[in-house]
């Protein structure tokens, strides 16, 4: 019989051995347990969007029994009216939808180029890359397909009439809203240039500048939404509104005209799915080029173990650049619109491929760009986008990024109709090797050719854990969206993070051309920073990159929104 003194010695042992067991299972994990909600919660149903309006109006849908879909509809057009710098009916997007059963989709609505556009539309004589004629003006436009996206969304699983998910836009375009601090210093910014694209006032334009509180109203955009409200598609593709567009595409030398907007289609298409240690990742394919580089990063980012690494420390940066690295180098050359050449998907995100990339990465050097090249495969937007993330009571979910590319798109306000046009002919590769707006190169894959849609770096998401619903993300912010979405599905699944946590997280980004890490201010200690600069790395202080808009369900079934409120005017309202 043991003595007590041996007893204690014996006890004091097993709990040292406990404890070493402990801590080595816990450095072997790569998943740390999710901390409790520090956002907005609702045991029902949650929205979160950029404009508090908008965040509204989808709330108010559900509340009248409209599913996740009816509620994402109503929020696409509250957003075209209260949030015009990204939120449209004259741009695109794309969406995630996980049903309660399982079922998950995926909806393109991206814009296309015109009929009559041509490979070199913005070249000169000397085929040198024109500047700003893809950015500003009637020839930097796509064809619209936001309408027909949401009338094929809300086609397919919505409850509610049609009529009544458009009419909470027309009351806030016929009754006005009172903008933010935020719009009114990003109307007064582009004052200038509203009036040196179209020559004339637009309801933005305010001689004596816009104030947090001013009401706006948008009477030619009601008239709009009332046409599509009572005509569907035919109400913004044919008609009055067509004629609208067509005529003020006459007027600036544009391309797009009445039968490019009859022809457009919203596709559906297969959703891409990945995963990452427990969870599946359900998020969008080709023309996005989001969810390839998604999913590649976060299977190259499996071999390590990222929760031994601090958040946000020299170790863990470096990591993240050189996946980054390869990924976009990758997006640069392969990426383009599956309709119009074979995009080498299941290969690029293939455990063999990954592996083979992944293999040249070492933690303690850094691989300069111009050493990277894409893989070897075998082929068998600051910048103003937004994303919005529901999920009704029955858990049904979307994801939904939507974009006119830069702020309020190609700045051109089509006369009558009471809306921005798009410039997303800026993300084609106007010459290959030449890059956009955002720093992005193309190639070939993204030429610019008649009826194509042009590549986007779009990443709405949609996480399971065990086959139950997690997550839904998405962000905007051009060539950023993509580590966006992946900086904040790594705070919440390595690190543990609530999805307030998550999104409120600073950011970085490397999209491996040019080679420089953009990061928010105050997102490295001077510790850390110094150690990055003895490394080699430089750096570009972006203010803010992204924001993000994501709602995360808990085990034990309580929704958290985690609106990017730190970087934005972005709500989140649950019942």
């Amino acid at each position: 019989m043991l003595s007590r003194s041996s007893f204690i010695l014996f006890r004091l042992l097993f709990s040292a051995l406990l404890g070493l067991f402990i801590l080595l299972v816990s450095g072997c994990s790569t998943i740390k347990t999710t901390q409790l909600p520090t956002g907005p919660t609702s045991t029902e149903d949650m929205v979160v969007t950029a404009s508090p309006d908008a965040t509204k109006v989808g709330s108010h849908i559900l509340a009248q029994g409209g599913n996740a879909v009816d509620a994402a509809v109503a929020v696409q057009f509250a957003l075209a009216v209260t949030y015009p710098r990204a939120g449209n009916i004259g741009g695109g997007g794309f969406a995630v939808v996980r049903w309660h059963d399982g079922e998950s989709r995926t909806l393109d609505f991206r814009e296309k180029a015109s009929r009559h556009a041509s490979r070199d539309m913005y070249l000169d004589a000397d085929q040198n890359v024109i500047p700003g004629l893809s950015l500003r003006g009637h020839l930097a436009s796509g064809v619209p397909g936001s309408v027909q996206g949401m009338y094929e969304l809300h086609r397919w699983k919505g409850v509610l009439p049609w009529q009544q998910v458009i009419q909470p836009a027309i009351d806030l375009a016929t009754e006005g809203f009172e903008i933010t601090a935020d719009q009114a210093q990003v109307f007064n910014r582009y004052q200038e240039r509203f009036l040196d694209i179209n020559h004339h006032d637009i309801p933005l334009t305010k001689k004596e500048g816009w104030n947090a509180g001013d009401r706006l109203q948008l009477p030619d955009l009601a008239a709009t939404l009332e046409r599509i409200r009572d005509q569907g598609p035919e109400g913004f593709y044919a008609g009055r509104t067509a004629q609208l567009i067509t005529q003020e595409m006459e007027s600036g030398g544009g391309l797009i005209d009445y039968e490019d907007l009859k022809r457009y289609q919203a596709k559906w298409r297969l959703p891409l799915k990945g995963t990452f240690h427990d969870y599946s990742v359900i998020t969008m394919g080709p023309p996005s080029s989001g969810g390839v580089a998604l999913i590649q990063m976060l299977k190259g980012l499996e071999q390590f173990k990222l929760n031994r690494y601090e958040h946000n420390s020299a170790p863990y940066t470096h990591l993240l650049v050189e996946v980054e690295k390869r990924a976009y180098a990758d997006r640069a050359t392969y990426m383009g619109d599956p309709d119009f050449a074979p995009v080498p998907v299941d290969y690029l995100i293939s455990d063999a491929y990954i592996d083979e990339r992944m293999a040249g990465i070492d933690k303690e050097v850094v691989t300069p760009s111009s050493d990277i090249k894409e893989g070897n495969v075998e082929v068998v937007e600051s910048v103003q986008t937004t994303h919005f993330s529901i999920v009704d009571k029955a858990g049904n979910a979307v994801g939904i990024t939507t974009t006119v590319n830069s702020y309020f798109g190609s700045k051109v306000w089509v006369d009558g109709a009471g809306f921005f046009l798009n410039n997303e002919m800026d993300d084609f590769s106007a010459k290959p090797g030449v890059p956009n707006q955002f720093g992005l190169l193309g190639n070939e894959a993204n030429s610019i050719r008649p009826e194509k849609r042009m590549l986007s770096s779009m990443t709405p998401t949609i996480l399971e854990k065990n086959g139950d619903l997690f997550m839904v993300v998405g962000s905007p912010g051009g060539s950023t969206i993509i580590t966006t979405v992946l900086q904040t599905i790594l705070n919440a699944t390595v690190f543990g993070m609530s999805m307030q946590e998550a999104v409120d997280a600073k950011r970085f980004h490397h999209q491996w051309m040019p080679d420089i890490i953009l990061h928010e201010t105050n997102t490295f200690s001077d510790a850390v920073m110094n150690e990055l600069k003895l490394m080699n790395y430089t750096f570009q202080d972006r203010g803010k990159i992204g924001l993000c808009d994501a709602i995360m369900v808990h085990e034990n079934g309580v929704l958290e929104g985690g609106p990017d409120s730190s970087r934005g005017d972005d709500t989140a309202i649950g019942h």
